[in-house]
C-alpha cells in the first residue's frame, strides 16, 4: 500500500509526466473464456490475450473444471499477454476477477485441491437447495444474504460435497475461482465481500461469515477464507516464481471479485440513477445503491442484493438467463443457415420503425426478477397471418427489451425513485454491436444508452480495483476516469417512439405479467401431457 505521503508524491510525479514503465496486471476467469492484460499508468491497456476455459465433464453428466489445468490456462494467458507488450515496465499490483458462484475445496495444509472446481451452472446441487429451504424461512435467509435461494451459490455447493465424503470439509477452505487463482499466486486464502455474498452463508450487513447457518449445518469453522472489501483483499506474492512476468515479490494479488460487478466499475457505472446493462448470452441489468437493512419490499422485487466493489454501496441485479441465447434461437429458425449478423440487422429494419405488436415471452431458459421461475417457458403473442419473419426477429428484440424494463421498474419500486426513465444506461457485450436493438431498448426504456469504448470491461476493472486498493489512485473516480476509455456512442431515445413503446408495454406486457401464473400453469399441463 502507498501509505506514505512521499511514495505517493513519487506516483503522481510519475503519472504528470506519462511514465508508462509502471503495469498493472489485470485476469478475468470467466465461464468461456480467461483473459490477462497488462495496463499502464494512464489505464490505457498495453496487451491482452485470452484463452478458452476448458470444461470436463465427469462420467455420470457432471461439468467440472479441472484446478490444474485452470491454472495452467491462466498463467499461460498472462505469459502470452506480457510477451506482446510493449512496454515491459514491473507491475504494481495484480487484480483478478471472476464468475461468482463456482468454487472448489482446497486443503489448507498442503494447498492441493480437495474437489475439482464447480461451474455455477452444473446443477448438482438442486436437491440440496430443495431440501434444505424446506427448513429455512426464504424470507429471512433473503435478508441476510440479498440472495434468493439457488443451486448455484456455494453453499448447496458444499453441502452436495459433504454428502459425497462428510471428511471432505475437516481442514479445507472453500475458494471462488478468482480466489483460487489468487490463492496459487500468494499461498494464501482470501476472498473479497462480492464473491463471499454470493455463497449464501454471508451476512452482508454484518460483513462477515454466518456462523449461526454454519454450527446448524454442521459446517467447520475455518471453511471460509477471510473476506474483505475488493480495495483490500489482497496478499503479497512470495518466492520468486513470477519475475518473467515482471511481477517481482511483493507485489500484492487482489481479488477484486464479481466479474459484473468490476465491468460496472470500469466503466463508470457506479453513480446513483446509472445502470449497468451486461448482453451476452444471458444478459443482467445491475444498479446502485446505499448500504440499508433489506426487507419486504426487497424480497418481493424478485431481485439479488449484495455488497458492491464500490465503497459503501450495495448493489440490485436482475438478469435474463435467454437474452442472447433468444436471439441466437430467433437466428437459426428465420433462415437455412443462421445470417450474419449485418444481414440479421437489415432485416429488423424492414419491420418499420413502429412496434410491431407482438409479445415475446423471453423465458427459453427460465425466468428471472421480477418473477423467478427456472421452469417458465417462452412464446410468440399475437402473431397473425401478415406477419414475416422480419416481425417475429424484431418481436424477440422487443420481448426481451421489456423483460429488461421490467426488472428496471422493480428495481425502481423497490429501492430508488428516480429509475422510471428518462436516465442513463451503460451497455457493454455482444449485443450492443446491433444498432437495431440498441434503438428498441433505449425507446422501450426512455433513456439514453451509452456504449463505452471499452472491449475488456471486467479485465479493465480488475486492473483498475487492484490499481486503487495498491493506492497508485486517490479513489474510484480518479481511477474510473483513467481506465474509462472514453464514450464510444449514445443512443437516445425517439420521442413517438417512446409513446408507441410505453403503450404496448403497459397495456400488452404488464396484461400478460398479471396471466402469468395462469399462464405456466398450462404450459406445464401441456407439458405433463407430452406436448
Amino acid at each position: 500500500m502507498f501509505d506514505e505521503p512521499g511514495v505517493r508524491a513519487g506516483v503522481c510525479e510519475k503519472l504528470a509526466r506519462g511514465d508508462e514503465a509502471m503495469m498493472f496486471l489485470g485476469i478475468d476467469v470467466g465461464t468461456t473464456n480467461c483473459k490477462a492484460g497488462y495496463f499502464g499508468g494512464s489505464g490505457r491497456l498495453e496487451s491482452w490475450a485470452s484463452s478458452p476455459t476448458a470444461t470436463f465433464r465427469t462420467e455420470d453428466g457432471l461439468s467440472y473444471y479441472d484446478p490444474e489445468q485452470l491454472w495452467r490456462t491462466v498463467a499461460a494467458t498472462v505469459r502470452q499477454a506480457r510477451e506482446a507488450c510493449p512496454e515491459r515496465g514491473a507491475v504494481l499490483s495484480v487484480g483478478i476477477t471472476s464468475m461468482a458462484e463456482a468454487g472448489l475445496l482446497v486443503d489448507r495444509s498442503s494447498g492441493e485441491a480437495r474437489s475439482h472446481v464447480i461451474p455455477w451452472f452444473d446443477p448438482r446441487s438442486v436437491p440440496q437447495c430443495e431440501a434444505l429451504m424446506k427448513r429455512w424461512d426464504a424470507a429471512e435467509r433473503f435478508r441476510t444474504t440479498g440472495l434468493r435461494a439457488s443451486y448455484k451459490y456455494g453453499l448447496f455447493k458444499l453441502l452436495w460435497l459433504k454428502e459425497q465424503d462428510p471428511s471432505a470439509l475437516e481442514n479445507a477452505v472453500w475458494l471462488s475461482v478468482a480466489d483460487y487463482i489468487a490463492y496459487r499466486f500468494t499461498g494464501a486464502p482470501v476472498t473479497d465481500y462480492t464473491l463471499a455474498a454470493r455463497t449464501f452463508c454471508f451476512d452482508i450487513a454484518r460483513k462477515s461469515w454466518d456462523g449461526e447457518a454454519m454450527s446448524a449445518l454442521g459446517l467447520p469453522r475455518g471453511l471460509f477464507p477471510e473476506a474483505l472489501p475488493s480495495f483490500a483483499a489482497s496478499r503479497p506474492i512470495r518466492g520468486g516464481s513470477f519475475a518473467d512476468l515482471g511481477i517481482p515479490d511483493g507485489t500484492p494479488v487482489y481479488v477484486t471479485g464479481h466479474d459484473h460487478l468490476n465491468a460496472a466499475f470500469a466503466v463508470g457505472a457506479t453513480r446513483k440513477g446509472t445502470l449497468f446493462n451486461s448482453m451476452g448470452t444471458a444478459e443482467t441489468l445491475i444498479g446502485v445503491l446505499e448500504e440499508k437493512p433489506l426487507g419486504q419490499a426487497e424480497y418481493d422485487s424478485g431481485l439479488a442484493y449484495g455488497i458492491h466493489v464500490a465503497k459503501d454501496k450495495y448493489f440490485w441485479l436482475g438478469g435474463l438467463p435467454a437474452s442472447g441465447g433468444s436471439v441466437e434461437w430467433i437466428r437459426r429458425l428465420i433462415h437455412p443457415e443462421p445470417l450474419p449478423y449485418e444481414e440479421l440487422e437489415a432485416l429488423v429494419r424492414q419491420a418499420g420503425r413502429m412496434p410491431t405488436g407482438l409479445l415475446y415471452v423471453p423465458y427459453l431458459s427460465g425466468s428471472g426478477a421480477p418473477q423467478p421461475d427456472p421452469h417458465s417457458s417462452g412464446s410468440i403473442v399475437g402473431l397473425r397471418l401478415h406477419h414475416e419473419r422480419a416481425h417475429m426477429l424484431k418481436a424477440v428484440l422487443e420481448g426481451i427489451a421489456y423483460e429488461m424494463e421490467s426488472i428496471r421498474r422493480a428495481a425502481a419500486k423497490a429501492n430508488a425513485k428516480g429509475l422510471e426513465g428518462e436516465g442513463e444506461i451503460i451497455a457493454i457485450g455482444g449485443g450492443t454491436r446491433n444498432r437495431e436493438w440498441m434503438n428498441i431498448k433505449a425507446n422501450v426504456s426512455r433513456s439514453r444508452i451509452v456504449l463505452p469504448r471499452m472491449p475488456e470491461a471486467a479485465m479493465a476493472g480488475a486492473a483498475a480495483l487492484a490499481a486503487t486498493g495498491f493506492g497508485y489512485f486517490r479513489d474510484e473516480t480518479e481511477a474510473g476516469t483513467a481506465f474509462g476509455g472514453g464514450q464510444a456512442d449514445t443512443i437516445v431515445p425517439d420521442e413517438e417512439l417512446q409513446r408507441q413503446y410505453k403503450a404496448v408495454y403497459e397495456n400488452k406486457y404488464l396484461v400478460y405479467q398479471e396471466l402469468y401464473r395462469t399462464y405456466q400453469a398450462l404450459t406445464k399441463d401441456v407439458s405433463a401431457g407430452g406436448g
